[in-house]
């Protein structure tokens, strides 16, 4: 069985490639087959075919036939993992906003008390 890290790690290793990220924003509008020329991205079917099982092993597409067609489907579970994951974060990241917009207010504070 594999780990919650291990799955973090393909679901990242997934959403790294900008090719497999608009292939997920087309999946948003819909199912998409391999040899679907509105996939978004301009590559022979072999290689679309190879992005597509990339994000199905991360749990981010299913697949479903229909007859001779196979689709992918956008599978939101993997997305919410990594929004959870990333979450975690956001409490550091509001604080360093918070500092940069300190910094960047005192030049106007010191300019208002001259």
């Amino acid at each position: 069985m594999e780990s919650d890290e291990d799955q973090l790690d393909r679901i990242f290793m997934a959403l790294s490639d900008r090719t497999r990220r608009a292939m997920l924003k087309r999946l948003q509008k819909g199912p998409l087959t391999a040899g679907d020329p509105a996939a978004g991205v301009s590559l022979r079917q072999p290689t679309v075919s190879k992005h597509l099982k990339v994000l199905e092993e991360a749990g981010l597409i299913s697949r479903q036939r229909d007859g001779t067609r196979i689709y992918g489907i956008l599978a939101i579970d993997s997305l919410v993992r990594a929004a959870i994951y990333v979450s975690q974060f956001e409490e550091q990241m509001d604080a360093a906003l918070d500092r940069l917009a300190a910094v960047v207010e005192e030049p106007k504070r010191e300019g208002e008390q001259t």
